[in-house]
């Protein structure tokens, strides 16, 4: 007598599966991906100043983190109001410096009472007044990392000491009326997979729109025309130009290179309200922890031409990140799924070799293409650049909305779009060598202008 549900059910699609044959797994983009000390992603990235941990994070004990692959120990000194950043292991006999001791002068070993400077001399040996100790103090150092503070982040120079750059700064640093909070965001993947997204128009439209619920406003649903720009050596820009009603709305995400992400506001702007060159959600930085962990370093910012102040807590930070919180049940993972699901779910180190990039990929295949040959190019002896400040002003940045109201004028309206983002990203590239106060009311009045006569 045969059991309910004994006999073999076939699946009714018979199709040309290929599972078997295609089983083997395509290979990762080592030369991108991997970030450790003796890597040439590694060695490039080293070049670059990064943010490296949260200021309120940083109490009066030490902090042990991995940053590019290298586990190190932040902690405060003197009065408290100093940072250094060490190798986490003492020299003397490897004991974790996460359990050392923050003095005036620097760190001292739990184990035998060394004693460091930030810049990793060896002050003191207090058990030892050898010669032997004389020698170990001249010729042995602790691995040591320049950092600076700014506005609740801490930063780190991690390459070679005779060639550490300026510290960058960016127009989008300060503005008047502008608010923002520093904030952090783990992901359980390799830093390539994070930073792809930024230069990805379209994952905004289908992950953040119409796969389950709008995340994020609800004019983002709809699929807008791309374009996208290289400027300058280490600068790229992905566009997205969206119809909604009788508005253009024009939504800017760009990468600086290595790390350096912004895009438009998440929450204010939906493509129905005139905007202005509205500025970014984020300003924010993806750092390789090690290989397969990366950490993004951001302040949200909030005003006027940013986010609505409302999203100003942990909950609004993390869904102006990646459109919902972080930490969440994994069955609302799955019926909602935002950033963290889809690049976390391309495994650890995504086999980019696998993949088949298409035409609207095209800006990652732009900025892929310009870093592996950064890379290439220190592995022969060029340093990389540095951002931009050809004006002798701030790196000029773009990330942004821009909503006008250019009615469609029949005809192909979506080459109408394209001719309004051209227009709108010319004039403001024409602004890039005014002054920093002179800048933003000259893109205001060229917008405006542009807005009431039309393209001609």
């Amino acid at each position: 007598m045969e059991t309910a549900g004994s006999t073999p059910r076939p699946q009714p699609f018979a199709g040309d599966f290929r599972g078997y044959k295609q089983s083997r797994n395509a290979g990762a983009d080592e030369e991108l991906a991997r970030i450790g000390p003796e890597t040439s992603g590694g060695e490039y990235l080293r070049r670059f100043w990064h943010p490296v941990y949260l200021t309120d994070d940083l109490g009066e004990l030490p902090e042990a983190i991995m940053i590019l692959g290298e586990e190190l120990v932040l902690f405060r000194y003197g009065d408290g109001d100093k940072i250094g950043l060490v190798h986490k292991y003492c020299p003397h006999r490897r004991a974790s410096l996460e359990y050392g001791k923050c003095e005036s002068n620097g760190i001292r070993c739990c184990y035998h009472g060394w004693l460091f400077a930030p810049d990793g001399e060896i002050l003191e040996t207090p058990a030892e007044n050898s010669k032997a100790a004389e020698m170990v103090r001249e010729r042995t150092r602790l691995g040591a990392y320049p950092v600076i503070e700014y506005r609740g982040l801490i930063f780190a120079y991690m390459g070679p000491p005779e060639l550490q750059p300026d510290f960058p700064i960016y127009d989008a640093f300060e503005h008047e009326g502008m608010t923002s909070a520093p904030y952090k965001a783990p992901y359980k993947c390799n830093w390539i997979q994070v930073m792809d997204a930024i230069l990805d128009p379209v994952h905004t439209t289908f992950l953040h729109g119409q796969n389950s619920h709008p995340q994020f406003s609800e004019g983002m649903k709809a699929l807008g025309v791309l374009k996208f720009y290289e400027r300058g050596e280490n600068h790229f820009l992905g566009s997205a130009t969206r119809r909604i009603g009788d508005n253009a709305w024009v939504r800017v995400n760009e990468l600086v290179l290595p790390n350096f992400t912004q895009a438009g506001a998440a929450y204010a702007a939906d493509g129905s309200e005139q905007r202005y060159f509205g500025r970014s959600c984020f300003t924010r930085w993806v750092v390789p922890v090690d290989d397969e962990n990366s950490i993004v370093y951001a302040w949200a910012n909030f005003g006027d031409r940013w986010d609505p102040h409302e999203y100003n807590t942990r909950e609004g930070h993390e869904k102006i990140e990646q459109g919902e919180i972080m930490d969440r049940p994994l069955e609302e993972r799955k019926r909602y799924p935002a950033d963290s699901e889809a690049v976390e779910g391309m495994g650890p180190i995504s086999t980019h070799k696998g993949e088949n990039l298409m035409p609207t990929d095209r800006g990652i295949s732009l900025y892929r293409r310009r870093m592996r040959k950064q890379i290439r190019d220190l592995t022969d002896g060029t340093e990389p650049p540095q951002p931009s400040r050809d004006h002798g002003h701030s790196v000029r940045t773009y990330g942004q909305d821009t909503i006008l109201t250019l009615p469609p004028k029949g005809g192909d309206d979506q080459e109408y779009l394209r001719q309004i983002t051209e227009a709108v990203m010319d004039l403001q590239f024409e602004a890039e060598a005014l002054p920093d106060s002179e800048r933003d009311p000259v893109i205001f009045e060229r917008l405006r202008s542009l807005e009431q006569n039309g393209l001609g």
